[in-house]
């Protein structure tokens, strides 16, 4: 015999239900209203610690960008562990154990599939926090010199000296060596030059030092350096090295243009010659003979 449908019962039987419910809610009130101070009490820590974070830490990062995503990001995790807290309160670990497993599979994935975005990203935060490296600094990386104009989570932007923008991924800058003239205030330059078999090598040498050294004073611990290098084709080769302020490469540009007018008019005065290079040809029994050519035609 089949049953009939009845909507009493239907309706006894959700009554019941609902009934059941409100029992466990009356039940779990007190649990409920501990978890939404919780709650309430994490959103008011996170925002403290934000707060510190920015006043205290932030501040030794130059892009204002990159504080804002951090701070957000410490933000939202002080909020998430007070949401974890929460649901522990409410007795629903299951619910928070598949959150979590959840979380584990997904955030996997994501790591997976953005490895590359990711690796800029922390390569963009270590940058952020690295002294060597500053906003207006002169570096050279891969044979890129030029400023630094920007520091974000996927590159550096280094504006370079005829003002192009070269722009560089952070893995790539962080896994590779880069120079930063702009750390120390005093570099060495190189002048190279040379001087004819005639000379005095020792007159060249002292005059050479003199000048640089009166014209670039060394501090202390540094000096005039001079050397020979080398018996050229027609010259015999030197180079002198000396100290310069240099946090960029016009300074340097500068130091050398000056040198290389200093040591010219000095070497006029003093009638030392720089020679340029000789090539003499030598035809030998190859020589041309144009009356032979000209009975022949």
């Amino acid at each position: 015999m089949e049953s009939k449908f009845s909507i009493e019962d239907a309706l006894s039987k959700l009554w019941n239900k609902l009934d059941g419910w409100l029992d466990a809610i009356i039940l779990k009130l007190p649990n409920i209203v501990m978890a939404i101070l919780i709650m309430v009490l994490f959103y008011f820590i996170a925002r403290g610690i934000r707060k510190l974070l920015r006043k205290f830490l932030l501040n030794r990062i130059s892009q204002q960008s990159i504080q804002d995503i951090i701070a957000r990001f410490v933000f939202l995790a002080v909020i998430l562990i007070g949401f974890f807290v929460a649901l522990g309160v409410l007795e629903l670990d299951k619910v928070l154990t598949s959150i979590l497993a959840g979380a584990g599979v997904v955030g996997l994935a994501i790591g997976l599939a953005l490895q590359g975005t990711l690796s800029n990203t922390f390569g963009g935060l270590i940058l952020s926090f690295m002294p060597k490296i500053n906003i207006d600094d002169f570096i050279e990386s891969d044979g890129i010199k030029g400023f630094v104009s920007e520091i974000s989570l996927r590159n550096v932007v280094v504006r370079q000296p005829d003002n192009n923008y070269v722009v560089i991924p952070n893995s790539k800058f962080i896994d590779g060596p880069f120079k930063n003239y702009s750390i120390s205030d005093r570099s060495r330059i190189v002048v190279n030059c040379g001087v004819g078999y005639e000379s005095s090598l020792q007159q060249v040498e002292d005059l050479v030092v003199k000048i640089i050294g009166e014209n670039f004073p060394q501090k202390k611990s540094e000096e005039v350096e001079f050397f020979f290098t080398e018996f050229g084709d027609s010259s015999i080769n030197f180079m002198v090295r000396f100290w310069i302020d240099m946090k960029g490469a016009k300074q340097e540009h500068a130091a050398r243009h000056e040198a290389v007018k200093l040591i010219k008019s000095h070497f006029d005065e003093k009638d030392i010659n720089i020679p340029f290079p000789i090539r003499t040809l030598d035809f030998g029994k190859n020589t041309l003979n144009m009356n032979t050519i000209k009975g022949e035609s």
